[in-house]
């Protein structure tokens, strides 16, 4: 039980202390490039059209709560393990569950304006919003 306690703690230790976890919690896009092979990224946000109006979870996390918590678990966790591993695809890429929920969150910010796409094509489905707007969240990449 004591070893338990000890690899518990000292994983706590690491991943709060050195690893800035406490960070995560926030909504500080700074805390995106936390991990060195996201600085390309926060970078080329800070360049973006949305950089005034929208941040990192804003875009990559549902609006509702439960699911912003839960994808936010799940990615923190993935997203750590493969940066530990050094496991990970260079230049970095967006897996299709985190791009469905990209585009979960374009169309709840701008309903208003693509309503009459969301009908979708002959298979039902819908238009990636970054197809054409590739600019939007990360400008230049």
């Amino acid at each position: 039980m004591a070893i338990m306690l000890g690899v518990l703690g000292g994983v706590g230790a690491f991943t709060f202390g050195y690893g800035k976890g406490w960070s995560y919690l926030s909504n500080n896009p700074t805390t995106c490039a936390n991990c060195h092979v996201m600085q390309s990224h926060f970078d080329s946000w800070q360049n973006s059209s949305h950089r005034h109006v929208a941040v990192c979870n804003d875009c990559h996390l549902p609006h509702h709560p439960i699911g912003k918590w839960v994808t936010k678990g799940d990615n923190g966790f993935f997203h750590s393990l493969a940066f530990t591993l050094e496991n990970y695809h260079d230049p970095i890429q967006i897996k299709p569950r985190n791009r469905r929920v990209t585009q979960g969150t374009c169309i709840h910010c701008h309903a208003d304006f693509v309503h009459e796409l969301s009908i979708g094509g002959p298979y039902g489905e819908l238009p990636a919003c970054v197809h054409c707007h590739s600019e939007v969240g990360h400008a230049l990449r």
